[in-house]
């Protein structure tokens, strides 16, 4: 039986539209795409677009308060929600259209609707259109984890956060991970009086614990009420706003609160068992390395295979299967070394492994500075920054860096390069440091402090 296309793909989001576009203008292949939302993903619509573009909101009453140390008649008045949000809107709008036109120009036929699996090779919309493919592509992404407890229905996430219609006076942030952590400091920094529970010992599990504990201290010193070993029990709605009863016996009332409790994938209700493609326990679609599932027509990268959940991981997922499949190059997605930034404030940017698991696989040498960074310190803040190496004492290999600092993000963009190349710490010294900068410690670091 003919094919309708080579390629369907089932997501616009970061990965499927990578996917798609390479497919179609590389290859040649014909390519069709549904999106059921808005095209661009979770990435550019309701993620680390609009995100990023609120942390940098969030950022600019500190900067008032600092120029003023440094001279500067500066003054910022109260933020004005309705304002950004307009700006928001229309940025969001004009990245969705780049998508769209991307895709056109790729020769991508789109499709405004859900689509599911109706069998190996056949997709069926929400219109009812059935459309045949050689090969169909899950590129669906996640969608946040909403726990049951009583009263959730009065919580948001992530994905209605951008939305609002005003800033809440009281903010309470459930969640320790990164996207709790985030919009903690982004909502602080707007004016918001912010609470944050977490049920764990630390927030940022899974990070170095030297650096999240400098960003949990802070986040306190910064004003948000970050308690850890705490979890809501129920939520209330109140004639003044929304009761949270807490494990630590708390029983205090917000005008908000908002789920970041992780993140689940958007597998249900696709038909993908039915086919026989293999799900995990968390719903997360179960690929090999070239991302393809137990269907050999079915392939699925991104959110939704539930590997790193990172948008650039996502693209590179997706260009390696269109090289594999349409270029005739076999490509594996490299997930070895991966970099990732989070723009808590301070921010926190980390490569390789973190202390406590490098010591766990062999002997380690730990080199560390902890320092008032010079802009700020002129200002009279008492910011402190981190600069971690983890060194391998048999290879000299660096295997992890972890930063802490304004711009963290940027700086651990340049030094993944050199620790994925395999950089060792006396290359590290032989670099010769620029100077006044807080990164120059990344080389100046003779010394370590521990061993393990």
């Amino acid at each position: 039986m003919a094919f309708d296309f080579d390629l369907f793909v089932i997501g616009g989001g970061s990965g499927g539209v990578r996917a798609a576009r390479v497919a179609a203008s590389e290859s040649g292949a014909t390519v069709g795409l549904a999106e059921e939302f808005r095209m661009g993903g979770t990435c550019v619509i309701r993620g680390c677009v609009p995100k990023k573009l609120m942390v940098f909101a969030s950022g600019y009453a500190g900067l008032a308060a600092d120029a003023r140390a440094y001279g500067w008649n500066a003054t910022v008045d109260s933020f004005d929600w309705p304002t950004f949000r307009t700006h928001l809107d229309t940025e969001l709008a004009r990245l969705e259209a780049a998508y769209r036109g991307t895709l056109k120009n790729a020769g991508v036929t789109v499709h405004d609707a859900r689509a599911v699996l109706e069998d190996a090779h056949s997709v069926r919309l929400a219109s009812g259109e059935v459309f045949r493919a050689k090969h169909i592509l899950v590129a669906t992404g996640g969608r946040p984890f909403v726990p049951d407890l009583p009263g959730a229905e009065l919580a948001i996430t992530s994905n209605e956060v951008f939305g609002l219609e005003s800033l809440p006076k009281r903010m309470l942030v459930v969640g320790g991970g990164y996207i709790a952590s985030e919009f903690a400091c982004i909502l602080n920094g707007l004016g918001v009086d912010v609470a944050q529970y977490y049920r764990g010992a630390q927030i940022l599990r899974g990070f170095d614990d030297e650096a999240r504990g400098m960003v949990a201290s802070a986040m306190v010193a910064n004003g948000i009420g970050l308690k850890c070993g705490t979890d809501v029990i129920r939520l209330e709605k109140t004639a003044t706003g929304i009761r949270a009863v807490s494990t630590d016996g708390a029983d205090l009332e917000f005008d908000a609160v908002m789920f970041a409790t992780g993140r689940k994938p958007n597998s249900g209700g696709m038909g993908l068992e039915a086919l026989g493609v293999e799900l995990g326990r968390g719903g997360q679609i179960v690929v090999d390395d070239y991302s393809q599932t137990a269907v050999p027509s079915v392939f699925a990268v991104g959110d939704v295979t539930d590997r790193i959940n990172l948008t650039p991981v996502a693209i590179r997922e997706g260009h390696a299967f269109a090289d594999t499949v349409f270029g005739g190059k076999p490509v594996k997605a490299d997930h070895e070394l991966v970099a990732s930034a989070i723009f808590t404030q301070p921010e926190l940017g980390s490569v390789g492994l973190s202390e406590e698991a490098a010591r766990a696989q062999e002997p380690i040498e730990v080199y560390c500075a902890a320092f008032r960074p010079m802009q700020t310190a002129f200002a009279g803040r008492p910011d402190r920054v981190l600069m971690k190496l983890i060194v391998s004492q048999a290879s000299r290999r660096v295997l992890g860096c972890h930063i802490v600092a304004p711009g963290a993000g940027e700086m651990i963009q340049l030094a993944a390069i050199a620790i994925k190349m395999g950089a060792t710490k006396e290359d590290f010294d032989r670099t010769v440091a620029v100077h006044p900068t807080m990164a120059e410690e990344l080389v100046t670091m003779r010394k370590p402090i521990r061993t393990a």
